[in-house]
């Protein structure tokens, strides 16, 4: 009798104790793909913000001074230097009182570096003023707390019959007043209307 008992015990005891092991097996896997899962959900890394086909008018005393356009906007605020990226591009219009246009920059690929008050422009980078001066470059820098455009690579700018090229260019934000730093060359164009 003694021997079914301890027999019994066993059994229990060996039982308890592979419930217990694959227990703790059990949950320590649980836990791993917990913190698995944590890392690949982090909203630490997501945008706070994406939209697809965005317009954005701003005003002054209701007169529509600039229209933002893009086909995709995401704004990152949990970076270091929080931005807004427009990796599709961007098209971006200023406006007189008379709603003509002062001057308009276009994109392909874009950033705003919100806490700078800085753009950063690249790709196909198209600039063009009141006077219907061309800019045309793969980068370029809004500064908008100086009020300031600049580049330190190749541009080319066209005008009604002339074109100038040259590495390095500064200008106002309005591009109205404007320098080449490393003039390349200059061609002029007979234009027949």
């Amino acid at each position: 009798m003694q021997f079914k008992k301890l027999k019994r015990f066993r059994i229990w005891e060996v039982t308890f104790f592979s419930f217990i092991v694959l227990l703790t097996m059990l949950l320590g896997s649980c836990e791993n793909e917990i913190s698995k899962i944590k890392t690949v959900t982090s909203t630490e890394d997501l945008p706070a913000i994406t939209a697809e086909g965005f317009e954005m008018l701003v005003s002054d005393s209701s007169i529509i001074r600039s229209k933002m356009q893009t086909p995709l906007l995401i704004k990152h605020d949990n970076e270091k230097d929080p931005y807004i990226e427009f990796p599709k591009g961007v098209k971006i219009v200023e406006y007189d009182a008379k709603m003509n246009v002062i001057s308009s920059i276009t994109a392909q690929y874009a950033k705003n570096f919100t806490g700078e008050d800085r753009w950063e422009a690249k790709n196909n980078v198209i600039a063009v003023n009141l006077k219907g001066d061309t800019l045309k470059t793969e980068y370029l820098v809004w500064d908008t707390k100086n009020k300031k455009i600049y580049s330190d690579q190749f541009v080319k700018i066209i005008q009604k019959d002339q074109v100038y090229t040259g590495i390095g260019f500064e200008s106002n934000q309005d591009f109205t007043s404007y320098h080449i730093k490393n003039l390349k060359g200059n061609m002029y164009v007979n234009v027949e209307k």
